[in-house]
């Protein structure tokens, strides 16, 4: 099986990594530098500690559900605060949930991906990272625009379009842009990339055409629940569910 050495060179490499993306950080006054190496330490030990966490779990009905549901809150909360504060950055939980949960159920209730463990949790675990991404992105280009744009809003209002109406007329185009990243990721697939779930497939021993298979699901998957992601997310900030950051 060809897989990534577990050795001391190995976490040299990856210490040398963090270290250049600090100093590029650094370097160019992006104002980043601490915080790359704060999250490549994260990274570690929170990949260190899921791991551990998984192998205990997989052959646990009840873990993997507890596992799943602790990844959409902290999702949900991140997701929530990269867009608002205070008590608004609960609705964020609603697109997160709208763009995985009909796509996870999917997949299960037709067998596509087995009822276990060890595929529901990484399964899972992408899809609402996707829809983390997509709802934080559309959440703050959505509230930007309607600050920024107040004026336009007010003059929608006075032409008789009701609150919704008018915010959405105004936030939608922007927010919508959310979407372009797993577009191009969808649409450039083997041309420019290769993503996570099909290098994985290859490094764990599956064929070429197993892990094209794999990785084709993932990201239409993906692309689906991030779209009703998105969409949830402009509905909800044209709602006034996302207040401007106090």
């Amino acid at each position: 099986m060809n897989t990534v050495d577990l050795s001391p060179v190995t976490a040299v490499v990856v210490a040398l990594l963090a270290a250049g993306g600090a100093a590029a950080a650094l370097l160019g006054r992006l104002g980043h530098a601490r915080a790359v190496i704060t999250a490549c330490l994260r990274a570690a030990v929170q990949l260190g500690a899921v791991a551990l966490i998984i192998v205990w779990a997989v052959e646990r009905p009840l873990a993997v559900a507890a596992f799943i549901l602790v990844m959409y809150g902290v999702a949900s909360l991140t997701a929530g605060r990269r867009i608002t504060s205070g008590r608004a950055v609960r609705w964020a939980a609603l697109p997160v949930a709208a763009g995985t949960l009909p796509v996870l159920a999917l997949l299960v209730g037709t067998g596509t991906v087995p009822l276990k463990g060890i595929t529901l949790i990484p399964v899972a675990g992408i899809l609402l990272g996707g829809c983390l991404t997509a709802t934080a992105l559309a959440g703050r280009r959505a509230v930007e625009e309607l600050i920024q744009r107040r004026g336009e809003v007010e003059a929608a209002l006075a032409l008789g379009f009701s609150g919704r109406d008018a915010a959405l007329e105004i936030c939608r185009p922007a927010a919508a842009q959310a979407l372009v990243p797993a577009l191009d990721q969808t649409s450039t697939v083997g041309l420019v990339t290769l993503p996570g779930a099909f290098v994985g497939m290859l490094l764990g021993g599956a064929s070429p055409i197993q892990a094209g298979v794999v990785q084709l699901v993932v990201l239409v998957a993906l692309l689906a629940s991030e779209a009703v992601a998105v969409l949830v997310t402009i509905e909800l900030a044209a709602r006034g569910r996302f207040p401007a950051r106090r």
